[in-house]
C-alpha cells in the first residue's frame, strides 16, 4: 500500500503546475458537510482524477502545490480519500467503501483510526465475512479504549452467524419486483391493501432539461446528485405486480412544498392512511389521511401523543383489528437510539399514550418498521442492535403488545448482509408479503415479494408390540431455531413443518414407554422435497418388570461377555441416551449347575461384566445397579419328572441361564 501512495503522489508531481478552474475538493467538502454523501463521493473522485473505468487516485485539486512533498498536499489526499470511503459508505456503496477504505487504513494520521472499523464493516456488507472478522480483530488490537471496540465484537459474533446461517439457507423465495416499481432512486415500505400496492420511492419527480448545476469560472457543469429532484413520496399502482405494463401513480395528497412522505401504513378498510412525513433539517412525525374517492384529505398530524419537535417518530402500522398504532421513535424513556412503541386507537380515531414494547423487544441500538400480525401473534421487525448478518435484519417475536418471546432472526435468504427493513404480509398467515432491502443495490433500498416455504415432517407413532396408533405421546422437533411439540392424537400422527433444511431431532416419549430419539441430518433433508413420511414405535415397560436379553452369552465358566452379548448390550445404550433419568437393574441367572454359591458369585460377576461394558460405551455408572440371583430364580425347571424319576431339563437350564434388566427409576 505504501507503494501504491507514492505511485500517487509521483503522479502529482505531473500535474504540480496545472492550474484547474474548479476546486472539486471545495465543492466535495461542500456537499459532505451537507450530508449529500452522493454528490460528495462524485466530487471527490473528480478531485482525485478516478474516472469510472479507473481506480487510480492523483492528487490535483484546481490549484498550484509547492512540491509532492507538502505537508498540506498529503493532508488534502488523505483527507479526500478518507471522506470519499466515508461518503461511499454512508451512501451504501459498499464495494467503493471497501476499496477506498483500504488505502486509508495505512494512513498514520490518528484523526482515520476508524478507517479500520468502517473497512471491516464494508468488508462485511460485501459478504466477506473471514476477512471482515479478521479486520474486526485487528481493530480491537490496535484501538482496545474505543467505543468502537463493543460494536466490533458483535460485528464478529455477526459475521460467524452469517456464515453459518448461509450454510443452511431458510426456505424462502426472495424476488426482485419489476423495473415499473424499483425504478431511480429508493424504492421501499410496500404495503398491499385491497388490490392496489402502495409503496415509497425517491424516484425523479420530473427529469427531462432539469438538471443540477454547479457554478465554475467558466460557466455550469452538470452533477447527478441524490438531492433535488429526488424526493420521497408515496406511489400507488393496480393489478398484477407480473404485467409487462405496469402503471405508477403518485398518491394524491395535498402536502405543502418541499415535504417529503414515506412508509404508508392502512386500517383494514383501506380508507384510513398513516404515514410519516419530514422537511429538510426537522424531525420526523406521523400524519394521516382520510380517502374520499380517489382523493386523500389534507394530510393532519396524529397528536402529541407521537409527535414533538424534540424528537422523531416514523414507520407507522396499523394492526388489523384497528386497535393499535405500532411506530418507532427515538423520543425519551425508550432503551437506546430508535425504540419500537405503540398505542391505543380510539373508537373516535384518536390516539392513546405511547408505550414502549420494552427490553424483549428494544435494544441500544436501532429497531424499525414493526409489523405485527394479530391472527399468529408475531411481531416482525428489523434491528441492528442483534447478532444477525450485519446492518438491519428481521427478527422475529411471539406475544401479545405486553409479554413477547425473544426474538429470533429470521435467516438466509430473509436477511443480508446489507440492510432488510419494511416487511408487510400479502395473506393472514405473513407467509407470503413483500420487504425493503439494499442486498443488489449499490445504493438504494428496493421492492422484493418473499415467500416462506415449508419442509413437512411427518409419520406414524405405534406400539412397538401392538403395531397400534399410539394416542397421546409426546413428540418434540428441535433443531437450531428451537423446539416445537405435539401430542399424538387416536390416530398416532405426528407432524412438524420447518423452514430451513437444519438438522433435525425428534424425540418420542410417552409414560410407561422407552422414550426414543431419531435424527434427520442435512443430507437427508436435503434430498427430500417437500415430506418425510417415517413410521416409529415404542416399547412399553412397567417399573420393577425384569425384561430379559435374549441371546445374551458368556465364555464357558466364565463372566466376560462374547462378541455377539455386546452387540446385544449394545440394545441398552439408546435406551439409556434418550431416557437420560431412568436407572436400570442388570441382573444375571444362573441354573442349578454346580454349589449355591459359586452361582451366586458367578451371576454377580457376570451381571457387574454388563454394567462395566456399558459404562466404557459412555453410560454413567450412578444409573445402573448390578445384581446376581445365581439360581435362586428360575423362570423353567431345571429338573422334570418323568415316570417318577428326576430328569434333566436343558431347554429349562438354558431358559434360567439368562441377563435381564429392569427400570428401578423413571
Amino acid at each position: 500500500m505504501r507503494k501504491i501512495l507514492f505511485f500517487f503522489l509521483l503522479a502529482f508531481g505531473g500535474f504540480a503546475n496545472a492550474q484547474y478552474v474548479v476546486n472539486y475538493k471545495k465543492v466535495a467538502d461542500t456537499y459532505f458537510e451537507n450530508k449529500d454523501y452522493y454528490a460528495a463521493a462524485t466530487f471527490y473522485k473528480k478531485a482525485l482524477k478516478i474516472t469510472g473505468d479507473s481506480s487510480q487516485v492523483v492528487l490535483p485539486y484546481g490549484k498550484e502545490r509547492k512540491s509532492a512533498t507538502d505537508e498540506k498536499v498529503i493532508e488534502d489526499y488523505e483527507g479526500s480519500i478518507y471522506n470519499l470511503a466515508e461518503s461511499s459508505r454512508l451512501y451504501r456503496e459498499f464495494n467503493d467503501a471497501e476499496k477506498y477504505y483500504a488505502i486509508a487504513i495505512t494512513f498514520t494520521n490518528t484523526r482515520y483510526k476508524k478507517a479500520l472499523f468502517y473497512y471491516a464493516e464494508s468488508l462485511r456488507a460485501n459478504k466477506k465475512f473471514n476477512q471482515a472478522i479478521d479486520a474486526f480483530q485487528q481493530f480491537i488490537q490496535k484501538n482496545p479504549g474505543d467505543p468502537l471496540t463493543k460494536d466490533a465484537k458483535k460485528e464478529i459474533e455477526s459475521c460467524k452467524f452469517a456464515i453459518e446461517e448461509m450454510r443452511f439457507p431458510r426456505m424462502i423465495q426472495v424476488k426482485k419486483v419489476p423495473a415499473g416499481i424499483n425504478g431511480l432512486g429508493s424504492n421501499y415500505a410496500p404495503v398491499k391493501i385491497n388490490s392496489e400496492l402502495y409503496f415509497t420511492s425517491s424516484r425523479p419527480v420530473t427529469v427531462g432539461s432539469k438538471r443540477d448545476m454547479v457554478k465554475t469560472a467558466t460557466g455550469e457543469i452538470q452533477v447527478s446528485t441524490k438531492a433535488n429532484p429526488f424526493m420521497n413520496n408515496i406511489y400507488t399502482t393496480k393489478g398484477e405486480l407480473s404485467s409487462a405494463d405496469i402503471d405508477v401513480k403518485k398518491v394524491d395528497i395535498n402536502f405543502p412544498k418541499n415535504i417529503e412522505i414515506a412508509a404508508a401504513a392502512f386500517t383494514t378498510d383501506g380508507n384510513t392512511m398513516y404515514f410519516t412525513a419530514w422537511k429538510d433539517k426537522e424531525k420526523y412525525a406521523i400524519y394521516s389521511s382520510r380517502k374520499a374517492g380517489e382523493k386523500w384529505s389534507d394530510p393532519q398530524p396524529v397528536g402529541l401523543q407521537v409527535n414533538s419537535k424534540d424528537f422523531n417518530s416514523s414507520q407507522p402500522f396499523v394492526t388489523s383489528d384497528g386497535k393499535f398504532l405500532l411506530f418507532s421513535s427515538d423520543r425519551s424513556g425508550g432503551y437506546g437510539k430508535f425504540d419500537l412503541w405503540y398505542c391505543a386507537i380510539r373508537e373516535d380515531g384518536s390516539l392513546g399514550q405511547a408505550v414502549n414494547f420494552g427490553p424483549d423487544i428494544n435494544t441500544a441500538d436501532d429497531e424499525r418498521a414493526p409489523y405485527y400480525n394479530t391472527l399468529t401473534k408475531k411481531l416482525l421487525f428489523s434491528t441492528d442492535g442483534r447478532v444477525g448478518f450485519g446492518g438491519l435484519d428481521f427478527f422475529e417475536s411471539e406475544g401479545d403488545l405486553v409479554n413477547w418471546s425473544k426474538p429470533k432472526n429470521l435467516g438466509y435468504p430473509f436477511n443480508s448482509s446489507k440492510d432488510d427493513l419494511y416487511f408487510t404480509a400479502s395473506d393472514d398467515q405473513g407467509t407470503k408479503g413483500y420487504i425493503s432491502s439494499d442486498r443488489e443495490s449499490s445504493c438504494c433500498l428496493e421492492v422484493f415479494e418473499v415467500k416462506k416455504e415449508y419442509l413437512s415432517i411427518a409419520g406414524l407413532l405405534t406400539d412397538c408390540k401392538t403395531r397400534l396408533p399410539l394416542a397421546d405421546a409426546d413428540v418434540t422437533l428441535t433443531n437450531a431455531e428451537g423446539s416445537q411439540k405435539m401430542i399424538t392424537g387416536s390416530d398416532g400422527i405426528y407432524t412438524f413443518k420447518v423452514d430451513s433444511k437444519r438438522p433435525v431431532k425428534l424425540l418420542f416419549a410417552k409414560d410407561n414407554y422407552f422414550a426414543v430419539t431419531k435424527n434427520y441430518l442435512y443430507e437427508e433433508l436435503a434430498k427430500a422435497d417437500t415430506l418425510l413420511d417415517k413410521e416409529y414405535c415404542l416399547s412399553p415397560f412397567k417399573l420393577g418388570i425384569p425384561i430379559t436379553l435374549e441371546n445374551i452369552y458368556y465364555e464357558f465358566n466364565s463372566a466376560e461377555l462374547t462378541e455377539p452379548s455386546k452387540k446385544v448390550l449394545d440394545f441398552l445404550i439408546p435406551i439409556m441416551e434418550d431416557n437420560p433419568q431412568m436407572e436400570i437393574e442388570l441382573s444375571s441367572h444362573t441354573d442349578n449347575i454346580g454349589t449355591e454359591e459359586y452361582n451366586l458369585d458367578l451371576s454377580n460377576r457376570r451381571a457387574k461384566s454388563c454394567t462395566d461394558y456399558l459404562e466404557s460405551k459412555g453410560i454413567a455408572a450412578a444409573r445402573m445397579t448390578s445384581k446376581g440371583y445365581g439360581e435362586s430364580m428360575p423362570i423353567e425347571p431345571n429338573e422334570i419328572i418323568v415316570k417318577r424319576k428326576k430328569k434333566d431339563n436343558p431347554e429349562g437350564r438354558a431358559k434360567n441361564r439368562r441377563t435381564a434388566f429392569k427400570v428401578i427409576k423413571k
